[in-house]
């Protein structure tokens, strides 16, 4: 039967929050290598003929029934200032 030491709660709480050292993990198994970088313009170039390949697609509007009506002031000064939300 395992015996029962008592211990001050202190040490007890001071063991179970202490932190742990952070060590920097280096992985060993993959070459170092630099990101490849996305060339914003040709993507670009490259959505719009996948666009233009397919047929147009309408997304339903919110009706906008649920509003706040600080979010109805917002979209009415966009409006006004020539946006379209």
């Amino acid at each position: 039967m395992p015996s029962f030491t008592p211990a001050p709660i202190w040490r007890i709480w001071s063991g179970a929050c202490a932190r742990k050292a952070t060590e920097i993990t280096v992985s060993k198994t993959s070459a170092e290598s630099e990101e490849a970088v996305i060339d914003m313009a040709e993507l670009g170039a490259s959505l719009a003929r996948r666009r233009a390949t397919l047929a147009p697609v309408e997304t339903p509007r919110n009706a906008g029934k649920a509003r706040t009506a600080s979010k109805r002031a917002l979209l009415r000064a966009i409006e006004e200032a020539g946006g379209h939300w």
